[in-house]
């Protein structure tokens, strides 16, 4: 029997299609409070369409891979002006929306509509990959056509959405990444991997992930009340997250030599204390890995942002109405109370 899931009870493309996009690259144990908190500030799609992005990362805020969130905005408008604010009914019309490939296609053609479309998740390669014996890696251009063509041999065209959760269901259930539970499988008897006991080496994977590491130096320029961040505007991690403004670095460095830095001067025209810089944090994304400072500089008026739209001048009470990173949003959550004490405690500039 598959799980309960409210996303599972529905026909409603709108909220199918809002569930896909939050289980990419998520569990969804992790994946369904954030779907049930935008299905109540969204009830429709022509909610979404209309919010703010920067409401719209908020609401993201820890669920990482922004540009999901980025792309479900762009989307729900894109169904609104082109549509009508009906959500599209066939696969390629769906395939057109911002943000949706092969397999969200598919999902949302067969679960909202019964269309008859193979669904292909990591879920389903592991699957296919073990009871057949495929040793074919999944992320080549030959094994993605290869489970593709498979998983069409065996959809079940009249039952094509109910058929799409069951293999979804086997690898996310039973087939599982590690210590799958191969003695409940209904299928052990004809599975290859099982019967040659080479299920942990299944399936293949060709490419190796590179990991880069980067220096993350965040300055928190404050007057004890309120605080400067500023708005991730390049095509990078986090884009239209807020954060504080950042020097990156090759390496880690000394802030002795962080306090020249000529941004920093240019923000603060050299009027600034140094209360505090923290410890390197660490912090693990799955194609980088960031090593980031705090250093909390205190000043007698914070810079204008007048000239610079990505900036603005907040109350540290408002900082949780802006979406940012996990990375700050854990630091501020255990030192945020802790260095306004001590910055108060060091006196006047």
């Amino acid at each position: 029997m598959g799980r309960d899931l409210p996303w599972r009870n529905t026909q409603n493309p709108y909220h199918i299609w809002l569930s896909e996009i939050i289980l990419q690259q998520t569990r969804v144990e992790q994946g369904r409070p954030y779907y049930e908190r935008f299905i109540e500030n969204f009830p429709k799609i022509e909610d979404l369409a209309q919010a703010s992005q920067d409401k719209v990362l908020l609401l993201w805020q820890g669920l990482g891979y922004y540009s999901r969130a980025r792309n479900l905005h762009f989307a729900a408008n894109q169904v609104v002006n082109d549509h009508g604010g009906i959500f599209p009914s066939t696969y390629a019309e769906i395939h057109s929306l911002k943000g949706i490939g092969d397999y969200t296609s598919a999902a949302i053609a067969s679960f909202a509509f019964n269309l008859p479309h193979a669904v292909v998740d990591g879920n389903v390669y592991r699957f296919l990959s073990r009871c057949f014996g495929i040793q074919t890696p999944i992320d080549s251009t030959i094994g993605k056509k290869e489970f593709a063509d498979l998983a069409e041999k065996l959809l079940d065209k009249k039952n094509p959405g109910i058929h799409n959760q069951a293999m979804m269901e086997m690898g996310a259930v039973i087939c599982k990444p590690a210590n799958p539970n191969c003695l409940e499988c209904p299928f052990a008897e004809i599975c290859v991997a099982y019967n040659k006991g080479v299920t942990n080496q299944l399936p293949v994977k060709e490419k190796k992930l590179k990991i880069r590491s980067r220096f993350f130096n965040y300055l928190i320029i404050h007057d004890n009340v309120s605080v400067l961040i500023a708005a991730r505007t390049e095509k990078d991690i986090w884009q239209g997250l807020f954060e504080f403004p950042l020097i990156e670095s090759d390496s880690d460095i000394e802030t002795i030599d962080l306090l020249q830095d000529s941004t920093l001067q240019e923000l603060t025209k050299g009027n600034i204390q140094l209360d505090f810089t923290s410890e390197l944090i660490k912090h693990q994304l799955s194609h980088q890995t960031l090593f980031a400072r705090f250093r909390w500089l205190k000043v007698k008026k914070l810079p204008s942002t007048k000239k610079n739209a990505s900036l603005k001048n907040v109350p540290f009470d408002d900082l949780k109405h802006f979406g940012m990173p996990q990375l700050i949003v854990k630091y501020l959550s255990t030192h945020l109370d802790k260095r306004i004490k001590i910055s108060e405690n060091i006196g006047k500039i």
